[in-house]
């Protein structure tokens, strides 16, 4: 995603996530995160935690949940990830901070490694759920 397409980190977690719970995202929304890294650069909330954000919305409302769960798990996804990686915020994840001179990219582990995380945290919360 990142290397041969150049999709930020929210819409390649939306993908990701997606492709392994064999859900189609609709091309709007996907249009919707093209600004989602970061809040468009600004180094704000981590493009990785709004993709799967965004996913686990989709996600569970296909599954009949609730507003108020949908809430509610998106709250404890956003917990358990800060609790995991130790930080919501982009400029505080990224390996090195922010520098004129950074090479594309420098988020990838950190995104295999969020969106294995947020498949993980999905897949637990949705494990009793027939689809």
């Amino acid at each position: 995603m990142y290397h041969k397409k150049n999709i930020n980190c929210a819409r390649t977690t939306l993908i990701c996530l997606s492709e392994l719970f064999e859900i189609a995202i609709e091309p709007q929304t996907m249009r919707s995160a093209v600004g989602l890294h970061g809040a468009g650069g600004y180094r704000a909330q981590c493009g990785i935690v709004e993709g799967a954000l965004m996913f686990i919305g989709i996600y569970l409302h296909a599954l009949e949940r609730t507003e108020d769960e949908i809430v509610s798990a998106c709250y404890d996804f956003a917990s358990a990830f800060d609790r995991e990686f130790g930080s919501l915020r982009c400029f505080e994840l990224r390996p090195t901070g922010f520098s004129e001179n950074d090479p594309p990219h420098m988020c990838e582990t950190l995104t295999c490694n969020g969106i294995e995380f947020a498949y993980q945290y999905v897949s637990g919360i949705t494990r009793h759920d027939c689809r």
